[in-house]
């Protein structure tokens, strides 16, 4: 079994490289704002108690969030793994995470992080859309379709941005990134858990170092 911690701010390709983990390897990704939406979906226990809580508009509690990491952990030792994304986000929570790990005769493998060049991330992300019909993506400068207002793929003649995608929205993302992530980082690299991966190079590329990375 390999766990895993992938970190990485909005933009930086986590959800790429974490869908071909699950793909090529079986792991499965546990995103804590996904686990909450499924376990308020579904009315379990814990579910109930964070629909409680967030129709009270406050926030969901440590202990919470660890009830649901410590239902999705309990599977057999041959299980092919996890990939934590977003959490743990706090000292306590990794605390929480490394006992839960502990009760079940679990390690934490590796905490890995994939790097960015901050002004080029933004420029990769606020220069997005796609086209209104089919959803291929496009980008002001490095991908622009072979036909001005003409989708390359359907033919379609609307395109559509997210509104989340300009230069302020991703700059203020990535400062909540750092904030959130800066408090967790020193600890692991105490153990010698973090390691770093250039998450500027191509997706292949970032998919053969985080292989090789778990290969250890």
């Amino acid at each position: 079994m390999k766990i895993i911690i992938l970190l990485g701010p909005p933009g930086a390709g986590k959800g790429t490289q974490a869908q071909r983990l699950m793909s090529e390897r079986g792991m499965v990704q546990l995103s804590t704002g996904d686990m909450l939406r499924a376990a308020i979906k579904a009315g379990t226990e814990v579910g109930l108690k964070a629909k409680a809580v967030m129709d009270a508009g406050e926030l969901v509690s440590d202990d919470i969030v660890t009830a649901l990491i410590a239902e999705r952990l309990d599977v057999p030792a041959d299980h092919p793994g996890f990939i934590f994304d977003g959490y743990p986000r706090t000292v306590p929570q990794a605390d929480s995470l490394d006992r839960l790990l502990a009760e079940r005769g679990f390690k934490l493998d590796r905490v890995i992080e994939l790097e960015v060049d901050e002004e080029a991330l933004v420029d990769r992300i606020s220069g997005r859309f796609s086209c209104g019909s089919c959803g291929e993506g496009y980008h002001d400068r490095y991908k622009l379709p072979k036909t001005a207002g003409v989708c390359d793929v359907c033919g379609g003649t609307e395109f559509k941005r997210r509104p989340d995608d300009n230069a302020e929205t991703v700059r203020t993302r990535l400062a909540e990134y750092r904030a959130k992530t800066a408090p967790i980082l020193p600890g692991y690299e105490a153990r010698g858990m973090v390691v770093r991966v250039d998450g500027m190079a191509s997706m292949d590329s970032v998919s053969a170092s985080i292989a090789a990375i778990l290969a250890d």
